[in-house]
């Protein structure tokens, strides 16, 4: 009797060893739990644009892309206790009726690491979006269901090309408030301020449907590092049952120095002059748009911009007038079909100007142009 009560003491005693190693070991693997999630989404139409050239044809293409630019990226994240985190994401954007890279963003268009705390907020380094896009995006921008459209979403145009490269970027929460703070290096020897760029913005999102937010950003030139170019954007959203109405201004301001040549935005100052980008001193913009939800599969909105420039010469001097109406229908969770269609109207020196909101020359050649498209969305 002894000796089998002995024996049963130490079984259960070597289950005790064997389950805390366990328990241990488990701990140890959720310490270091890492993920590294791939995503992507493809989107393509068929697009009827009038007034596509300067003789005034208009043309049949498939897009390169549609509502939305096809991307595809990681996402990483490692636990490392205690509630922080270390984070990176790649993304590239493409072209999907040919499968080349977009050339007008680097093959990796995003491209940071970072580290997040519950306590002491976010810090990434690398190429993302800058304070004033991540303004827009999170309160007030247009169509606010749909990822980042491609062919027409002209308040793209203001935030200086979204994403900026060499960047710093903090991010921090206090209950319905983020602050966001950004630096991005010119990296030039003896000229530590020259091509740099800072960034700010406030969004205010509570639990009730209203967001508010405003966002800036001041660049410098690298070679004439006294001259700026400056951008402001403020504005909100109110949504009520399933309707989002929405309203935003912004402003870019340029000194009569400034040429473009900065390593931190999208484009040479070449590709600035041929985009019609660097011949206003000041552009201020005025947009806003209805969208409205029926049922779990239909989307449909109504979205209007008012552009006004002045020139750095009197012939940049101009106005612009763009209208848009679409609806979209999810076939599944991951995949949709939409059809869009847009007016515009360009006087003077924004004949011709990047107001679409897409990396690449103007698609409007004449003083008014009408655009139309169907196309298919999918998401992984």
């Amino acid at each position: 009797m002894l000796k089998r009560k002995a024996l049963r003491n130490k079984c259960r005693t070597a289950a005790r060893v064997t389950a805390a190693v366990a328990l241990s070991g488990a701990a140890a693997a959720a310490h270091a739990q890492s993920s590294v999630t791939l995503y992507g989404l493809i989107d393509t139409a068929v697009r009827y644009t009038t007034h596509a050239d300067t003789a005034g044809d208009s043309k049949v293409q498939l897009s390169n892309g549609g509502l939305s630019e096809s991307n595809w990226g990681m996402l990483g994240s490692e636990d490392l206790g205690g509630g922080n985190r270390a984070v990176f994401q790649l993304e590239n954007r493409f072209f999907p009726n040919s499968g080349m890279s977009d050339p007008g963003y680097p093959f990796f268009n995003t491209a940071y690491v970072g580290l997040v705390s519950p306590n002491f907020g976010r810090l990434t380094m690398g190429r993302q979006t800058n304070p004033l896009a991540d303004a827009v995006l999170k309160t007030f921008v247009t169509s606010p269901w749909l990822p980042t459209v491609y062919q027409f979403r002209p308040e793209v145009a203001m935030a200086e090309g979204v994403w900026s490269s060499n960047m710093v970027k903090y991010i921090a929460r206090w209950r319905d408030v983020t602050v966001d703070l950004s630096y991005s290096f010119g990296g030039q020897a003896g000229a530590f301020g020259a091509g740099s760029q800072i960034g700010a913005s406030l969004t205010y999102i509570p639990a009730f449907p209203l967001k508010l937010a405003a966002g800036y950003l001041d660049t410098r030139d690298a070679v004439n590092s006294s001259a700026h170019f400056k951008a402001w954007t403020a504005g909100g959203s109110y949504t009520f049952a399933d309707t989002t109405a929405s309203f935003g201004w912004a402003m870019n301001r340029q000194d009569q120095g400034f040429v473009g040549n900065y390593p931190n935005g999208p484009f040479s100052a070449p590709q600035l002059t041929a985009l019609k980008f660097n011949t206003f001193s000041e552009r201020e913009m005025f947009f806003g748009g209805i969208s409205h939800q029926f049922g779990n599969n239909t989307h449909v909105a109504a979205n209007m911009w008012r552009t006004l420039q002045d020139g750095k010469n009197q012939s940049g001097d101009g106005n612009a007038t763009q209208f848009q109406l679409l609806a979209d229908y999810n076939l599944s969770r991951a995949t949709d079909v939409y059809i869009e269609g847009d007016y515009a109207m360009y006087r003077g020196g924004l004949v011709g100007a990047q107001l679409q909101g897409f990396v690449g020359l103007s698609a409007a050649a004449k003083t008014t142009q009408l655009g139309v498209m169907a196309g298919l969305r999918h998401m992984f």
